[in-house]
């Protein structure tokens, strides 16, 4: 498993490889699964914990995109630019 830093789990590779998009098409279509109630206990529990691992995974997208975001600035020319910045 690697490790989502921003949230200090281990989140599975497979889920830090998704985009934001698709981690979050992921998550709705397990909450609509979990919401039916049709599937068995156990199998909603596993449901449940990757539910809230991909949750995870997009806050720490959502954050990253954040902080490219905060740091768009503007040139002495008045033309936007961004400062690098370091997610690591």
């Amino acid at each position: 498993m690697a490790k989502n830093e921003t949230a200090g789990a281990p989140v599975p590779a497979d889920i830090n490889s998704l985009s934001f998009e698709e981690a979050l098409a992921e998550l709705q279509e397990l909450v609509k699964r979990l919401e039916k109630g049709e599937s068995r206990l156990e199998e909603s529990i596993r449901a449940y914990e990757r539910g809230a691992q991909l949750k995870r995974h997009c806050e720490s997208k959502l954050r990253e995109a954040q902080l490219k975001v905060e740091k768009i600035v503007l040139g002495s020319d008045g033309s936007p630019g961004a400062d690098p910045i370091k997610l690591d």
